[in-house]
C-alpha cells in the first residue's frame, strides 16, 4: 500500500478547508457512502472535502478465503470478538496516513480532518485515528469495533488522547454484535475521550436519523476547528 489508495472525492464548496476520510465496510468500496454527503446537511461554510477510498482486494479467511475489498484479513468470528491480521491493520493505517498527508499538502491541517468508517472501515478509523501522531478533529465509528485493543492501547498517541468520537450501532446488528460496539465505546471512554454514543433499532446498516446526527456532529467539530484558528 505504498501508493495512494484510489478514492472517490466530493466537495461541499470550492477550496474546502476541512476533510473527512471515510472508510467503507468489508466487501464494499468507496462508492458505498459517497451518496450520504447531501444527507449530512452540512452548512455552506466551511467547505468540506470527502474522500472515500477503496480498500485493496485480498482473500478473507473468515469468508472461506474469498477475495474481496478488505482493510485487513479476519481470521475468525468468535464469541470474544474478531481475530484479525494486525500487520494488515497497520498497513491500512499507513495507507490512511498517506491520504491524511495528501490533505495536509493540499492545505488542510490534521486539526481539520475527521476519520470515519463503517464496520471494518470503522475499525481502521479507530486505530488510525487514535495512533496518528498529530491531533485530528475527530473520529466517526459506525457499527464497528476495535480489532486489536491491546496493540491500540500500546500505540495510542498523546496527540489524540482526547480526540472526540462519534460512535453509533444498530441494536439488532447480527454482523458486528452490539456488545463489540459498546466494548469499543467503553475503551475510548476509559481513555477520557469525549464520546457521543447513539444506538438505532436496525441491523448492520445506517439510517437517515444517524446520518443527520453525524452531520450535526461534524458541523460542530469543524466550527470549533475554525474558531480555534481565528
Amino acid at each position: 500500500m505504498s501508493e495512494l489508495l484510489p478514492a472517490i472525492e466530493t466537495e461541499t464548496a470550492p477550496n474546502p478547508g476541512c476533510a473527512v476520510i471515510w472508510m467503507h465496510g468489508l466487501g464494499a468500496d468507496g462508492s458505498d457512502f459517497a451518496p450520504v454527503v447531501p444527507e449530512l446537511r452540512l452548512p455552506a461554510s466551511p467547505g468540506v472535502r470527502f474522500i472515500f477510498p477503496h480498500a485493496p482486494a485480498m482473500p478473507v479467511t473468515c469468508n472461506g478465503g474469498y477475495v474481496m475489498p478488505a482493510w485487513y484479513d479476519i481470521y475468525s468470528l468468535d464469541e470474544s470478538g474478531r481475530r484479525a491480521d494486525e500487520a494488515g491493520i497497520r498497513a491500512s493505517c499507513e495507507a490512511v496516513r498517506a491520504l491524511i498527508a495528501r490533505e495536509n499538502a493540499r492545505g488542510i491541517p490534521c486539526s481539520r480532518i475527521v476519520l470515519a468508517g463503517f464496520s471494518q472501515g470503522g475499525a481502521i478509523a479507530y486505530t488510525a485515528g487514535l495512533t496518528h501522531p498529530e491531533r485530528l478533529a475527530g473520529i466517526v465509528a459506525l457499527s464497528t469495533y476495535i480489532p486489536a485493543p491491546d496493540a491500540l492501547a500500546a500505540e495510542a498517541t498523546e496527540a489524540n488522547a482526547a480526540t472526540p468520537v462519534f460512535a453509533a450501532h444498530g441494536t439488532q446488528d447480527d454482523v458486528v454484535p452490539l456488545r463489540l460496539g459498546t466494548a469499543a465505546r467503553d475503551f475510548v471512554q476509559a481513555r477520557q475521550h469525549p464520546v457521543t454514543w447513539q444506538t438505532y433499532p436496525m441491523g448492520h446498516a445506517v439510517c437517515l436519523e444517524e446520518i443527520m446526527a453525524i452531520g450535526a456532529w461534524l458541523a460542530e467539530r469543524f466550527a470549533q476547528a475554525e474558531a480555534s484558528q481565528v
